[in-house]
């Protein structure tokens, strides 16, 4: 039931509302098809009657037009149909609607009025119905006496005009008075007239044909009232109409003018005494501004720049001259994004006026500017972002410089940060901005607020330079997709380019602020800095970052882009910041001109130019092109790597020439080797232009640059040469070192020098005053020089002696033969090598520089003669450089006879050669006479110096020891007889083994050494071949056997040769020709069983056992085959004179001792040479109590199992003489084993008997010369 009466009441409400539709004393008369199908169920008919009876209340009116509204809103087709049908109705119904609008003072009902008559006008598209609408609006505004009531009618021609643009200009063109009653309008005291007046002007001037028609009536009439309306403007509606009035006129250049016109006069009206005149724009726009609504804020921002974009130079002045610029920088702090943005747009604009800064504005401002950056910085506005660092940029640039626009260094590092800030954001667009502000940033002027912050200026260029490195880094999407990709990849290249360019610019800015902050002593440094604390913000910290960056971003950056693109001004300014850098960091100007030209820089350089510079085009490319160039050569000319620098003349003249060749070079590399070839006669600036290209191609050659090809180059270079023959002239030192370089450097092997130009080079040489002027260190010169007799004969020696002294290595590991293997031998000791075996005559050269040079230099030549002798063992030098340094050592005693050791600091060196010499030629060599002359001539000089002269006495009896042990029987004689002839030898070896037992202060432990076998030798040779002694040796015997009894501290060589001298007196029964025994001061009466020992005694044979046994333990190869071979000896002697006393030592228990020790070293270490001969010993002494007959049979077991194939000759021939030993004792128990045994030892006897070949027998140890068979046998 209740459902029944809620829809009987929804039901009964409807037919309310269509009864309020429909007019019932004429409805019945409308034709159905008036009703409207679909709601509202409006009758046509009905309203257009309804509405102008004046007996219906304004409330259903009202309803009426609110329900004709929507009709023509959602069923606009539907009414069309109806009122389109007749133009009659058409009219009827505009003439009613716009009568009801007249004479209805409700504001609602006006309203709604106005929106069905637009709506209908629009919608029915007849000219007739627009016509009607504006006759009658016209009608109405001149028939009104006041314009009270005109408010509607013109609201109306507003809202018309802007819904149908066209009629702005029928409205100028057909009714023109309106614009008077418009005028009134606008000077009538009612802001809602006035600002629909303004609103009707407004869409009037924005069309561009009735805007020029208004011209005359704004310049006559409008433009006062308009700017005093506005001015007295107190309604939002009538400011913003004005301000939309406004943002039209200022459309066209020409009301601009008008309007600033009447403000710039209106301004010096008031600037004269008397009352206020009308107001200007400028200070119009500025109340605006003042204003706390935002949206006012923000129009008359736009208005501002309006203005401004005709013509800052001209309209600016007016703005700035009203503190425009102070609000603006105000509302930089505003929250709302359109207004910030709408302050920078109009900022930027200002900016272009010089007086914006003449007046101060930035500097009052820059504080707002920058902390709006950082803030806008954090929105994701990237417009707005563009536009702060716009004006921040455009700031930074137009500055003046006499202006401080940073009053602290606070405020520096706040600006520094909101650029890193700006930098590193991910918008490339924003990031762009920000390179360009951060390069208008690094100003002096603007850094110049103490204390300089270079940290936050690095920390600023580090972020700049990262993001650019990240850009460049991204891969271009190259996609074979047609020409679309292509231009998209072509795009993004050139965004990169720029973006680039960009960041170069500031680097260069930032490069030019540290070379002017350099003439600034109160920028060095921080002078706040405490006196005691580290100084790392400083210039020279800032100058060698920008050094590094350059280095390590900046060079690669551009290199990357140049393989995808070259662009001038890019390499432009990329080569501005390479030449700003040598003033930048001026103590490494040298090292880096080094790395640039090691990195191809010339190249790229002289391409450029080529490229760019040869039509005369790109003029500024070509001049730092030049001039960097310029920098380069000279800095790497100044202080070269492989040549002596230059003087200041040689300088100051390759200066001038490079000054004016280099911007004359732009041809590529094989127009200019073409050129280089020209064998025509060539004119003095042709000639100049020829010295740049060689001083260019030598610098890069030098540095490992070669660009051009060698044997172009090479023959062009030829050429060059035999054009100044022809000419005569002869070229500057400097250009004729890069000549003979790189000719040097690029002949192959296989090319040779024309006959012509080798001669041209002979004669250019023979004019240089001295060959380091033209010298530089290079294997392949100094192959060039040995190469040709005609320049080594006259020019070989100076220049190995300039090759040895620009050597930088000493090569002592190349003297290290101990070492595994042969070290690598360095391309320059190589090429040297090579040209030693295939001219050996350049050995004598080399000795005379081991005598002649310094002798750091001649120890080098030394080394590498010594390394060449070891490695070219096939090569025969002994004779020659025997003859040689005869002659040199002939030389040295005729005019040094008394004092040789102060004749040479080189002569050890020489002699030291010697004996490497000597140590290479065979053992069964015949001294000839040369080797004789030359054994005379060293004893000589052995003859004439003192025990002191180490250094030339080591060698020289090494060389004495090899002669007397490296040649035959019979040589050996004559040897010894020429020597034992030179007394003054023989008393030198005296007071050398004297000083044996001096103490430790004679240091010359391996000259003792030598001395010692030299005696020995001596003794033996003279001993066997009966020689005639001239001068006898005497030596303390019982300090030799102190010395071997009680060694203090001795070298185990010494003792070695001590023994061997001991066992050669003891050989002789002490009964020397030449060696004299004498006792050591007052002596005991002997003992009688001392005396058949004599001149030892019992105890000193005692005492000398244990002294060997001692130095036995030691287990030293060498000493314990001098101690075995010197207790043979000794038990010899002794057993001759005292068999029981010989038996009774050799039985000693302590000998089974030793053996045992001895024995103890390893797995078959009974096969030792020296314990085989110490076991033969005890064998044939009897001592059994030493080494019983099972043990002696077990030593046979055990030779018998092992390899005997893999011993030395040396331990095979031990191992016979203990089996003969045994044998002839009677030992064998086992003769099965005896006889393997002696098959075995038969087999190897041949090879057991062969003496040992030289370069085993004869070694150099610790400096000491020594033949093992001399001291083992």
């Amino acid at each position: 039931m209740a459902v029944r009466e809620a829809a009987l009441g929804l039901a009964g409400s409807r037919r309310d509302e269509e009864a309020a539709l429909l007019f019932e004393r004429a409805h019945y008369r409308h034709d159905p098809r008036w009703l409207l199908p679909v709601s509202p169920r409006l009758c046509l008919a009905c309203a257009l009657e309804l509405l102008p009876e004046p007996g219906v209340s304004l409330v259903r009116k009202k309803h009426v037009l609110s329900c004709f509204r929507d009709a023509l809103m959602r069923h606009a087709s539907l009414v069309m149909q109806l009122v389109a049908q007749d133009q009659r109705i058409c009219i009827h119904s505009i003439s009613m609607l716009f009568g009801l609008l007249c004479n209805v003072e409700d504001g609602s009902i006006t309203d709604l009025c106005i929106e069905v008559l637009i709506q209908l006008t629009t919608q029915l598209k007849l000219e007739q119905t627009v016509h009607y609408l504006l006759d009658e609006c016209h009608k109405e505004l001149c028939n009104m006496p006041s314009m009270r009531g005109s408010l509607a009618t013109l609201t109306l021609l507003g809202k018309l005009v802007d819904a149908i643009p066209a009629l702005a200009d029928k409205l100028v063109m057909e009714h023109g008075d309106l614009m008077e009653h418009l005028l009134r309008g606008l000077v009538y005291p009612n802001e809602g007239v006035q600002a629909s007046v303004c609103y009707l002007y407004g869409k009037l001037y924005s069309s561009p044909v009735a805007a020029e028609m208004l011209l005359g009536h704004f310049r006559e009439k409008l433009c006062p009232v308009f700017l005093s309306t506005m001015d007295g403007a107190q309604s939002k509606e009538l400011q913003i109409n004005c301000l939309g009035l406004l943002r039209q006129l200022l459309k066209y250049d020409l009301f601009v003018s008008m309007i600033m016109n009447k403000s710039t006069l209106v301004e010096i009206t008031e600037s004269v005494e008397g009352p206020p005149g009308e107001t200007s724009l400028p200070l119009v726009l500025k109340k605006l501004l003042l204003s706390r609504d935002e949206t006012l804020q923000v129009a008359s921002a736009h208005c501002i720049t309006s203005v401004l974009v005709h013509s800052p130079a001209k309209h600016a002045p007016a703005f700035l001259h009203a503190d425009i610029p102070e609000f603006l920088f105000e509302h930089l702090s505003s929250s709302s994004e359109v207004l910030v943005w709408s302050s920078y747009n109009c900022l930027i604009l200002l900016a272009e006026e010089p007086l914006f800064f003449s007046k101060c504005h930035t500097v009052y401002g820059i504080e707002s500017v920058v902390r709006s950056l950082r803030g806008s910085l954090r929105m994701n506005n990237t417009e707005l972002h563009k536009q702060g660092l716009l004006l921040f940029a455009e700031i930074l640039t137009r500055q003046p410089e006499e202006i401080k626009l940073f009053t602290s260094s606070a405020m520096c590092r706040d600006a520094g940060r909101a650029l890193q800030e700006a930098l590193s954001s991910p918008v490339l667009e924003v990031a762009a901005e920000a390179v360009k502000a951060a390069s208008a940033f690094l100003r002096k002027d603007h850094q110049s607020a103490l204390p300089v912050l270079y940290k936050e200026l690095q920390a600023l260029l580090q972020v700049m330079l990262s993001r650019c490195a990240d850009f460049s880094q991204t891969p271009l999407n190259w996609r074979p997709m047609g020409h679309t990709s292509n231009r998209d990849s072509e795009k993004a290249i050139l965004r990169r380019g720029n973006f680039l360019l960009s960041t170069l610019e500031g680097f260069r800015n930032a490069c030019r602020l540290a070379v002017e902050f350099q003439n600034e002593p109160s920028a060095q440094e921080n002078p706040f800095t405490a006196p005691s604390a580290e100084k790392e913000d400083t210039l020279k910290a800032f100058s060698e970052f920008l050094l590094s960056a350059c280095d390590s971003l900046c060079i690669p950056m551009v290199m990357r882009y140049s393989k995808q693109a070259t662009n001038p001004a890019l390499m432009e300014v990329f080569l501005s910041i390479l030449h700003s850098l040598f003033v930048v960091v001026p103590h490494m100007k040298e090292k880096f001109s080094k790395k640039l030209a090691a990195s191809s820089f010339i190249q790229l350089t002289l391409e450029l130019k080529a490229r760019f510079c040869s039509d005369l085009s790109h003029s500024a490319l070509n001049q730092v092109c030049s001039s960097f160039l310029y920098t380069m050569c000279i800095n790497l000319l100044s202080a070269p790597e492989k040549t002596g620098p230059p003087s200041q003349e040689e300088l100051s003249a390759v200066s001038e020439l490079l000054q004016h060749g280099l911007p004359q070079i732009s041809s590529r590399s094989p127009e200019s080797l073409a050129f280089l070839s020209d064998r025509q006669y060539v004119d003095g600036a042709a000639r100049q232009k020829q010295y740049c290209m060689l001083l260019l191609f030598y610098l890069a050659y030098i540095h490992e640059d070669r660009f051009v090809s060698e044997a172009e180059l090479f023959l062009a270079v030829q050429s060059f040469l035999l054009s100044l023959q022809d000419q005569g002239e002869r070229p500057p030192l400097v250009v004729f070192r890069a000549s003979i370089y790189l000719l040097a450097t690029c002949q192959n092997k296989d090319g040779a020098l024309d006959e012509a130009v080798v001669g041209a080079i002979r004669k250019f040489l023979e004019c240089v005053p001295d060959l380091h002027l033209v010298y530089t260190h290079h294997p392949h010169l100094l192959r060039l020089f040995l190469l040709y007799p005609e320049l080594m004969s006259r020019f070989g020696h100076r220049v190995l002696e300039l090759w040895f002294a620009w050597e930088e290595s000493s090569y002592e590991e190349l003297d290290d033969v101990s070492s595994a293997g042969q070290p690598t031998l360095p391309a320059s000791l190589a090429t040297l090598f090579h040209m030693l075996r295939s001219s050996p005559s350049i050995l004598l050269i080399l000795l005379d520089l081991i005598y002649s040079s310094p002798v750091h230099t001649a120890r080098k030549v030394l080394i590498i003669l010594r390394t060449f002798l070891r490695r070219n063992v096939d090569v025969q030098v002994g004779g020659l450089i025997q003859g040689h340094f005869l002659l040199i050592l002939q030389h040295l005693l005729v005019e040094h006879g008394s004092s040789p050791s102060g004749a040479s600091g080189n002569l050890p060196l020489l002699l030291s050669l010697l004996s490497l010499v000597q140590l290479r030629n065979e053992s069964e060599r015949e001294l000839d006479s040369m080797a004789m002359k030359l054994l005379h001539q060293v004893s000589k000089l052995c003859g004439k110096c003192s025990p002191t002269d180490m250094d030339i006495l080591q060698p020289s009896f090494n060389f004495l020891y090899w002669s007397l042990h490296q040649t035959t029987l019979g040589s050996q004689k004559r040897a010894a007889a020429v020597l034992l002839s030179n007394t003054a030898l023989i008393e030198l070896l005296e007071k050398m083994l004297a000083l044996t037992w001096a103490g430790e202060g004679y240091p010359g432990t391996a000259l003792l050494c030598s001395a010692w076998l030299l005696t020995a030798s001596f003794s033996a040779q003279q001993h066997s071949g009966s020689l005639q002694v001239h001068q006898t040796l005497s030596v303390e015997l019982d300090q030799v056997l102190k010395a071997l009894s009680f060694p203090k501290k001795k070298t185990s060589l010494l003792s070695a040769a001590i023994l061997r001298f001991l066992r050669t007196a003891l050989q002789q029964s002490f009964s020397s020709p030449l060696v004299v025994l004498l006792p050591s001061g007052a002596q005991p009466p002997p003992a009688p069983e001392d005396t058949v020992l004599a001149p030892l005694g019992t105890s000193q044979v005692l005492s000398l056992i244990i002294g060997l046994q001692n130095l036995l333990v030691q287990k030293d190869p060498l000493l314990s085959h001098a101690c075995v071979g010197c207790l043979e000896a000794l038990l010899d002697y002794v057993h001759a004179r005292s068999p029981d006393i010989a038996l009774h030592v050799a039985s000693q228990p302590w000998n089974r001792f030793l053996l045992f020790t001895l024995l103890d070293a390893g797995e078959n270490s009974f096969l030792r040479p020296e314990i085989l001969r110490l076991m033969t010993l005890f064998v044939r002494f009897r001592s059994s109590g030493i080494l019983s007959h099972e043990e002696v049979g077990h030593v046979l077991q055990g030779a018998a199992l092992a390899d005997l194939s893999s011993l030395s000759n040396t331990t095979l021939q031990a191992l016979r003489g203990f089996f003969l030993q045994v044998q002839s004792m009677g030992l064998l128990a086992d003769h099965s084993l005896a006889q393997t045994l002696q098959a075995s030892l038969q087999g190897l006897s041949p090879r057991a008997s062969m003496a040992q070949s030289p370069l085993q027998d004869m070694l150099c140890l610790e400096g000491v010369a020594v033949s093992l068979s001399h001291i083992r046998d």
